[in-house]
């Protein structure tokens, strides 16, 4: 990263750079993607859904036990009452997760590249450590929201380290659910909640301060496929509905600093 660009980061909390990776980068990951979508097996799946709500986050063992693993996550309106689905296998996954940068070779050779670690060591991390990966589909019609949020609730260190590097595998848009940020809300405010452990097999969030749901201005970040985005981890940010008739795909990883205590009860634990 140049020092404009760094100097943005800091100031915004996050920034959008174009051309980032090639269009046969993007073909590769979302072939993989697709494959491995129309390759698992739905009959032993615990037909576990996805949803980013405080009240109903997904925290089951399946999900709880996928840090080191490539699991699969349906939409919340894929599945009716009984856990069949109502729309094609192919459209009804949010997200897969969380180790496709260990155990997918196209998906470890594109996250390990000697840039992206550059980068992140141009921004002050000295071992920097890739944590999870996911595939973030929001299929047309079907794709759903998520609320606004901080990454580091997720993954918590002490002091404060987490940094998505988030990859447009498609044209982002705001009828297809684009990102959204608060810019400097990551000066404004500390981590505010946390998604741990509860130590009953689930999953909570904790407020950390009073004002938990700041009410904050957000701009729209549309990106088109080839950009990569990098996010603060305090830094405040959203995505909507996908309403239209195009799917929004991306990659995304989620790094923090290896010298930095990682919270024995965050969600995501080492399973080995």
């Amino acid at each position: 990263m140049n020092q404009s660009q760094i100097e943005q980061f800091n100031r915004d909390g996050f920034i959008a750079i174009e051309d980032f990776f090639t269009a046969a980068d993007s073909k590769n990951l979302l072939k993989r993607a697709k494959e491995l979508v129309a390759e698992f097996d739905l009959k032993d799946h615990p037909k576990t859904r996805f949803s980013t709500s405080r009240d109903d986050h997904v925290g089951d063992d399946y999900f709880l036990s996928s840090g080191d693993k490539i699991r699969f996550f349906f939409e919340e309106d894929a599945l009716d009452k009984n856990g069949d689905l109502v729309v094609d296998k192919s459209v009804s996954v949010n997200k897969i997760g969380h180790a496709l940068h260990e155990l997918e070779p196209v998906f470890r050779e594109f996250s390990t590249r000697k840039r992206l670690k550059e980068m992140a060591q141009s921004l002050g991390y000295k071992q920097p450590q890739v944590l999870q990966s996911m595939v973030i589909f929001k299929n047309p019609k079907i794709g759903g929201e998520v609320p606004p949020h901080q990454d580091s609730t997720f993954l918590y260190t002490d002091p404060p380290s987490a940094i998505g590097f988030w990859f447009a595998l498609e044209d982002c848009t705001p009828e297809n659910g684009c990102m959204w940020f608060s810019p400097g809300s990551h000066k404004k405010y500390p981590t505010l909640k946390r998604f741990l452990r509860d130590g009953k097999g689930g999953t909570k969030f904790i407020d950390l301060v009073e004002e938990s749901e700041p009410q904050e201005d957000y701009v729209c970040v549309p990106t088109k496929a080839g950009t990569l985005v990098l996010i603060h981890g305090q830094v405040l940010h959203k995505s909507g509905h996908n309403k239209s008739g195009k799917s929004r795909n991306i990659y995304t990883f989620h790094m923090i600093e290896g010298e930095n205590a990682y919270a024995s009860d965050n969600w995501l634990l080492p399973n080995r």
